[in-house]
This record gives C-alpha cells, structure tokens and sequence, in this order.
C-alpha cells in the first residue's frame, strides 16, 4: 500500500513537473494543433501545442518502475502497450504539425499501425494465458481460446478509436479517462479481494491495477494544463495512448465485457460517428449537427466545461454501478 501512495503521488507531481518544461519547448518548436475550419467554436485554439501526451505517458511508465522495480510482466507490458500506441500517435501528431494540415497519417497507414500493434499485444496476452473472460457482476468466466485473438484485436483497435475520437475538447479525453482508470483499478482491487484461488495471475493482476493508478495521477497533473482554456493538447500521442492500455488493462484482468460499460462515454463517441455516417449514406441526413456527439451539443450552445462534465459524471456514475453491483453480486453468491 505504501508503494502505491508513492507510486500515485510521484506520477501525478512528475507530470506537473513534465509538463512545466515541455510545454514551453513545444512553444519555441510551434508545435501547433492545426483546427478543422468547420469547427468554428475552435478558432481560437488554432496553434495550441499538441503531442502533449508524453506529459502523462511518461511519468506514468517512469513513476511505476521506480516504486515497483517491475515486479509483474503483465503491468510491465503494460507500460510497453502505453508506450507503442502513444508512438503511433505521435507519428500521427508529427505529420499534421510537420506540414501543417488536420490530417496527419492516412486512414489506412492509420489503421495498419494499430493492427499491428492490436496484434503483437494480443498474441502476449495469448501466449500468457489470459484468455479467460468474465461476465460483469459475476464470478463466472468463459474462455475464449483461439477466439481471443480476434477477439482481442477488435477490442484494441475499437478502444484506442473511441478515446481518439472523444478528445475533441478541452480536457474531455483526459478527465474522462481519469475517472475510467480510476474505477478500473477499484474494480480489479475489488476482484483480487473476493475472487482468491478461482482469479488468475492474482499478483500480477494487482500491480496492473496499480499501473491504471500511476495512469490516472499522471492525468490529474496533466489536467491542470489541459482544462479549458487548454495551454497543451494531448494529441493523437495521448489519446491512442489512454485506447491502448484501456483496452489491455481489462483484457488482462478477465474484464473485456466491462470495457462498454465503464467506458461508455468512449463508446458513445465511437458510435455517434458510425451512426452519423451510416444514416447519412443512406438517407443524406445527419443525425447530429457534428459528430462525434460533443461536437453536437457544442453547436447547441453548450459550453465546453458543461460538457466535460457531463461527460466526467456519466463515467464515474457507470464507475460506481459496475463497483456496486459487483459487491452485490458477489454478496448474493
């Protein structure tokens, strides 16, 4: 426990500390987010710093060596999964800084990277066992087996698009994700608690719960940069980044069904957009003014903060019904 107070307070004053000196240095290099022209509320954020993930991604990785001295393969690939996605990302962040354009890697070049990186951590999971699946609220587990590898791809590629496409305001990726790892570790301490010999890797699945911890402290110092009016964006670096290891956090604790509940929010991004396009092939109508849905409720006059939280109270709300219901659950059983 001790480790764990120290680990959460070094990762939250690191990323203040980080983000003190890299902001600055962002500045001088004009590394500016260039705005969609069609998003007017946004004008005057046009040349705010991005790739403003590595405040949190690193001090995150940095804070979680240092106290546990790696202590579990499962949160130390962790650290690695953080790392890989928020790489992708930057590449993404470089391309649109580089030659000054909202788009930086193609679709495809896009998805092709993901894959491949949805690919290299689902075969360690594999490899590592961590096939099984609970049913939310319950002991009870399948396995998945071969399944799992697709299964796990989808998972990764889903999660790391939703959280991108749900950083589109000043801290509502960053607070939103705050809340969802937060739970995230509540939940598996809650499981490592009551679920003894029946729940695997119980060791290893405690210190990737201290992993998500490390995670959501490096968010609170970044936060302070990052709400509105935002002095650094978190870019495609820190948003495939938050995907990444939401995704791999719960697939390697037995808890990929609970990725749409707890992270409804990320969802309700991904599908706004899938809908919105969807009816619009079909129909040549739009559903949402703009999607993905923040964008909608700006264009009705919501204010930014209104509606982060929003966003950040839905998300603790499905946080403390998945905590409760599984203690209810498990006091029924």
């Amino acid at each position: 426990m001790i480790k764990l107070i120290v680990c959460v307070f070094a990762s939250f004053a690191l990323a203040l500390l980080t983000g003190k000196i890299l902001i600055p240095v962002l500045k001088r290099a004009r590394v500016g987010q260039p705005i969609l022209s069609y998003v007017t509320e946004h004008k005057d954020k046009q040349g705010t710093p991005t790739m403003g993930g590595w405040i949190f991604v690193l001090p995150c990785v940095v804070s979680y060596l240092a106290v546990f001295k790696a202590g579990s393969s499962h949160a130390v690939f962790g650290c690695a999964v953080l790392i890989l996605f928020a790489f992708i990302g930057f590449a993404d962040d470089f391309i649109k800084v580089r030659y000054n354009k909202n788009e930086g890697l193609r679709p495809w070049q896009k998805t092709a990277f993901l894959f491949a990186a949805s690919i290299v951590a689902s075969v360690y999971l594999y490899r590592q066992g961590a096939t099984i699946a609970y049913i939310p609220f319950t002991k009870t587990r399948i396995n998945a087996g071969l399944w799992f590898l697709p299964l796990s791809v989808f998972v990764f590629l889903s999660t790391a698009n939703c959280v991108n496409l749900t950083d589109g305001l000043d801290g509502l990726a960053g607070s939103t994700a705050f809340v969802y790892f937060m739970f995230n570790a509540a939940l598996v301490f809650l499981q490592t608690g009551t679920m003894a010999g029946n729940y695997l890797f119980k060791e290893q699945t405690y210190k990737v719960a201290a992993l998500c911890l490390s995670l959501s402290a490096a968010l609170g110092g970044f936060l302070v940069y990052n709400v509105n009016k935002a002095s650094v964006f978190m870019g495609d670096t820190g948003s495939l980044a938050l995907g990444g290891l939401a995704a791999y956090a719960m697939e390697v604790t037995g808890n990929v069904f609970y990725i749409p509940l707890l992270g409804g929010a990320f969802v309700f991004s991904g599908v706004s957009v899938i809908l919105q396009v969807l009816h619009y092939k079909r129909t040549r109508r739009r559903i949402f003014l703009m999607a993905p849905a923040h964008h909608h409720f700006q264009h009705k006059g919501y204010g930014e903060s209104k509606i982060v939280f929003c966003y950040v109270c839905a998300t603790a709300a499905l946080g403390l019904i998945c905590a409760l219901a599984y203690v209810g659950s498990i006091n029924v059983l």
